[in-house]
């Protein structure tokens, strides 16, 4: 039987998830997972991404070189370090220093509060992506036959790879770009701005023909570069993470009815997908040998007590939200209230695509999630929403004030991974309302633990929930349509809630996997061979 030839992939990210606190999303889970699952088909995946001013103090993390990069029209010097990748040792993980890595605190990845969007992270990024190209064209990395780019952070190195001279031996690498979440394209000015792509290569940017420049400009901001459209223009394959999202962004969006589709992209997205240039391929999970032992409520009483604490060793003040919380679980605790009736539970980044269902104000003046509130709090008394997460802050406030007015929400505005571990096993229905879901890995790892979801019908959530097989969809035209029918879903779910139907599902939600085995096959001959 023929042995397959091993082929050198090197995936170029802002985040992984197999160093502790190297990851905020999704993204992350998938990079540290891909390396072990990519070996067992003849991959080797190599890894590389920003130290943060924190990784590359790793114990077993060596200096391999210094690199001199041309960058901002000077010389930036980046140390590169090496460590063999805590998920897969035999793979290597790669980290870049340097102070703008850093810029917004040691450890921490993205810039959340910039005046400007995208502004300090976009420049952090197009360094990190310059620093790449330097360390691969003078053979500081072993030479990949494929360079696999994960969203816009490394969308840039399509550009330098394929207009700038002093990195076209890139060129003879196979370049593959996967979109983990379209919503975000890393769009800045061409020039006139301390964080625009003048500022970054002025060489570069003083060269480029008026033809190169339509490939990368922004389509509704022609004076603003794209690192995401130019990465799909410019890259050989582009990848997206379910096959109904690479579906759903051939469409354009329309927020105000409540579509996201291609984010102002959808006319790229359909070239490539008529050339055989795009694909869709689902991410898969890590389903462990054996099954966690079962834990109490009290135990998870006493984790959220923990994480609070945890988080307020942080701080100089005590946060309003995490008051509101403190004070929640001191009622619950000290009247020696039996576990809730029913615990619905979302573990979630709060941004506008997670939560815009639920923040919806319907035509009676409520949110979505306050007559969510009202309905369970009628059915189920006793009945407990936790909700677990942080992002935008306009959001974190609205869920701050809904918590203060509803005893049955308790809202953890953070993110602490073993307190989500116990949220998606003992929760018995997840909200996973999305507007868009490129794939969506907390459907997957609730089912995993035999938690039912109900889940908007889009993207990956329709890919991996079946309809009243293993989790329950709801749909709509609208942001008010969906909200309504949300409602309408969960009405229906209260009704049938410890039924045998539920206990059906349940168990069916239980049994599915999504493995890497097939995504794994599927990315070795779809993306790096065809």
């Amino acid at each position: 039987m023929k042995t397959e030839h091993r082929i050198r992939v090197l995936m170029v990210a802002a985040e992984n998830g197999a160093l502790p606190a190297a990851k905020v999303g999704g993204m992350g889970d998938v990079l540290r997972d891909l390396a072990p699952e990519l070996a067992k088909a003849q991959v080797q995946a190599d890894q590389i991404m920003p130290a943060y001013g924190r990784f590359h103090r790793h114990p077993h993390a060596s200096q391999l070189a210094r690199l001199t990069v041309p960058f901002g029209g000077r010389h930036e010097i980046v140390t590169l370090y090496q460590l063999a990748n805590p998920a897969h040792p035999e793979s290597r993980l790669f980290l870049l220093d340097h102070p703008l890595f850093s810029n917004a605190g040691d450890g921490v990845i993205y810039h959340c509060n910039d005046p400007e969007p995208y502004a300090s992270d976009a420049s952090k990024f197009a360094l990190f992506c310059a620093a790449v190209a330097v360390a691969l064209c003078q053979r500081h990395l072993s030479r990949p036959e494929v360079l696999h780019l994960h969203d816009w952070h490394a969308a840039l190195l399509t550009v330098l790879r394929a207009f700038d001279p002093r990195y076209q031996p890139l060129q003879a690498l196979r370049c593959v770009y996967s979109i983990h979440n379209l919503a975000h394209q890393g769009t800045r000015p061409f020039r006139n701005s301390h964080s625009s792509f003048g500022r970054w290569f002025p060489e570069l940017a003083a060269s480029l023909t008026d033809a190169q420049t339509r490939r990368i400009e922004d389509p509704s901001y022609p004076q603003c570069l794209n690192p995401m459209r130019a990465a799909i223009n410019l890259a050989d394959k582009v990848h997206l993470v379910s096959p109904s999202y690479a579906s759903e962004v051939l469409q354009p969006s329309d927020h105000r009815h409540g579509i996201w589709g291609g984010e102002g992209l959808e006319q790229d997205l359909n070239r490539r997908h008529q050339q055989g240039g795009l694909c869709g391929i689902l991410n898969g999970l890590v389903y462990p040998d054996t099954p966690a032992p079962p834990q109490s409520f009290e135990a998870l009483l006493n984790a959220m007590h923990t994480t609070l604490l945890g988080w307020q060793g942080h701080g100089t003040h005590l946060r309003n939200v995490d008051f509101i919380a403190h004070t929640r679980l001191q009622l619950w605790q000290q009247a020696k209230r039996p576990p809730p009736s029913m615990l619905l539970t979302t573990v979630a980044r709060l941004t506008e695509q997670k939560v815009a269902i639920l923040c919806h104000r319907l035509d009676n003046g409520d949110t979505v999630l306050e007559t969510l509130l009202r309905r369970f709090k009628q059915r189920q008394p006793q009945g407990l929403y936790v909700c677990l997460g942080s992002g935008n802050h306009t959001i974190e406030a609205e869920l701050q004030r809904v918590a203060a007015h509803h005893d049955n929400f308790l809202f953890l505005n953070g993110y602490q991974e073993q307190l989500s571990a116990q949220l998606y096993r003992q929760g018995q229905l997840f909200m996973m309302p999305s507007s868009f879901e490129p794939c969506g890995i907390s459907q997957l790892m609730a089912m995993r633990e035999g938690q039912p979801c109900l889940v908007h019908a889009v993207g990956g959530l329709r890919d991996t929930v079946v309809d009243n097989q293993t989790g329950y969809w709801f749909e709509g035209d609208s942001l008010e349509q969906q909200g309504l029918a949300l409602l309408a879903r969960f009405d229906e779910l209260l009704e049938a809630f410890g039924s045998d139907d539920w206990q059906r599902v349940a168990a069916n939600a239980k049994e599915q996997r999504f493995g890497w085995q097939s995504p794994c096959r599927l990315y070795r001959h779809s993306l790096y061979l065809e």
